[in-house]
């Protein structure tokens, strides 16, 4: 047993070290290339630029004057975005809502930087302004009456970089309301209730509209993206769906948070309590209860559970304003979804967003992946004169499930893999990998900036996320061998090395090694714009 605990160790300290070996070693010959393929790109989009209305306007001579080239079923963060986005591109978009009015979520509130630099390469940074939105610095983290501040590092970039965190309906709102205002966007309010599919290709949708009527509409290209609970994507990906947790929500009024401006994440026993502001007068917290089922809370044990197990653990700066948002009963409850993506390349098809790609919302990375891949998809689509030819165009498509790959997983696997370590545990060597994160954020320089790049979208590289993922154990594990290495403490040091890659290979196996390192591997990542 301890040779196999050893042997675990070995591994997973030398595969860290191989994935940067083998990178170094291929990173000249992958950049000629990637530089070649990027210039073709880049002349070929110019020109498309160039004549984008044009050219829309000849495809939709040839099915006539209201021909739509892309349909979107949903319209929140993602599909407001991208109707959007491809509008300013030319193309006649028609965007497909269930409800039109202002969601009232609980998630989806906090941006990070990297997603706030997606939103302004689109060209919707305003949507953040006139909504309350309260700018974000970093995190503070705390654990066992200590805590420490971690920055996000934006010394590189201008001053009005920095994580956004607002109410996510008012956010949404301003997306929709920026999208309907381009004349080739048409945003209706109505449900989709299936694809049309036409000899294993998607010729559209049918939707029954706000007054009742069943209706079908037509385009080359049907792009869904209706959220988390989509009833369509079953069809385009494998739609296993895993629940660590539940989120409860409430809103704390007029507190100040020990940081200001800054999130705030407790490692609290048994899981994570965050807060963050939403509003310059509230503040959101959410506490992760693990499982499935949470306690009830029309017959009060939800209130008891806040106020006996939460409230302690919490800053005593926020324990009264919690306390009184739990007396005034507005206490929502949320599951954490989790779902990697693994598409069915469908011709005339394409997922996006949380129907097709989640992760645990404890790092708040959903929002960033999402406005990444549209930043993808917009700049694939762009040389595509006619959509029309299908085959053509799913083969093409396939590119963007191997381009999104480097951030999204990153993403993803640092959200999967950090929920695991923050989480209490009985098992000791569990305790010590959770203490080690802790103390290891808390060197500052390298190992501060190193990960909270990462969690922010500023450098999500999937190689700098297991080094330090890594580096975090190792640092455990020398912690324990201070300072003498008894038996004893080689053997906890062996379990915490075998855990840690317990944790993050198998996030990262479902997500897909060699799309996730090795990219430009993958024959769809150097596959070329079909020919008009």
């Amino acid at each position: 047993m301890v040779d196999q605990y050893i042997g675990s160790a070995i591994i997973a300290s030398l595969l860290a070290f191989i994935f940067l070996y083998i990178l170094n070693l291929k990173k000249k010959r992958n950049q000629r290339r990637r530089d070649s393929m990027q210039t073709t790109m880049a002349m070929m989009r110019d020109e498309c630029v160039k004549s984008t209305i044009t050219t829309a306007d000849e495809c939709r001579s040839k099915n006539g004057d209201d021909a739509v080239d892309v349909i979107i079923v949903g319209a929140g963060v993602a599909g407001s975005a991208l109707a959007h986005t491809l509008g300013k591109d030319g193309r006649q978009v028609h965007v497909i809502e269930r409800d039109l009015a202002e969601p009232d979520r609980i998630v989806g509130e906090l941006l990070q930087p990297g997603g706030y630099l997606k939103l302004i390469e689109l060209g919707l940074e305003d949507c953040v302004e006139e909504i309350d939105a309260q700018r974000v610095f970093g995190y503070a983290l705390f654990k066992d009456g200590r805590n420490t501040r971690l920055s996000y590092p934006l010394e590189k970039f201008h001053s009005d970089v920095s994580g956004r965190s607002f109410h996510n309906g008012r956010f949404i709102q301003r997306m929709r309301e920026k999208a309907s205002s381009l004349p080739n966007v048409r945003l209706e309010q109505g449900t989709v209730t299936s694809l049309l599919e036409e000899d294993g290709t998607i010729k559209g949708v049918q939707y029954k509209t706000k007054d009742g009527q069943e209706l079908r509409t037509y385009a080359p290209l049907t792009i869904v993206c209706d959220g988390c609970f989509s009833n369509l994507r079953r069809s385009l990906c494998k739609p296993k769906v895993d629940v660590p947790s539940c989120f409860v929500g409430l809103v704390l009024e007029n507190c100040n948070l020990p940081y200001a401006n800054h999130g705030h994440v407790i490692l609290a026993d048994p899981s994570p309590i965050l807060f963050y502001p939403i509003s310059s007068t509230e503040v959101r917290c959410l506490v992760d209860v693990p499982g499935q089922k949470v306690p009830s809370v029309s017959n009060g044990e939800m209130a008891k559970y806040l106020k006996t197990v939460v409230a302690p653990q919490i800053p005593s700066q926020l324990y009264d304003a919690l306390i009184a948002a739990v007396d005034s009963g507005n206490i929502r409850t949320m599951p954490n979804r989790s779902m990697p993506a693994a598409p069915h390349p469908t011709p005339g098809a394409l997922l996006m967003g949380d129907a097709f790609n989640m992760r645990h919302p404890l790092t708040g990375g959903g929002m960033t992946v999402a406005l990444s891949d549209i930043v993808v998809l917009r700049d694939l689509l762009r040389p595509l004169q006619d959509l029309h030819d299908a085959s053509t165009l799913c083969k093409y498509l396939e590119s963007f499930y191997t381009l999104r790959k480097p951030v999204a997983s990153t993403i993803n696997t640092l959200a999967g893999a950090l929920y695991k370590v923050f989480c209490a545990s009985p098992d000791q060597a569990r305790q010590e990998m959770r203490e080690a994160c802790f103390d290891y954020l808390n060197l500052g320089g390298v190992f501060s900036s190193g990960p909270i790049s990462l969690l922010s979208g500023l450098n999500p590289r999937p190689l700098s996320l297991v080094l330090h993922f890594f580096a975090v154990a190792i640092y455990g594990v020398g912690r324990l061998l201070l300072p003498f290495p008894f038996p004893k403490r080689v053997w906890m040091g062996a379990r915490l090395i075998s855990g840690a890659s317990g944790i993050i290979f198998p996030i990262m196996r479902a997500e897909g090694f060699r799309q996730m390192f090795f990219p430009a591997t993958v024959p769809a990542y150097y596959r070329a714009p079909p020919v008009r």
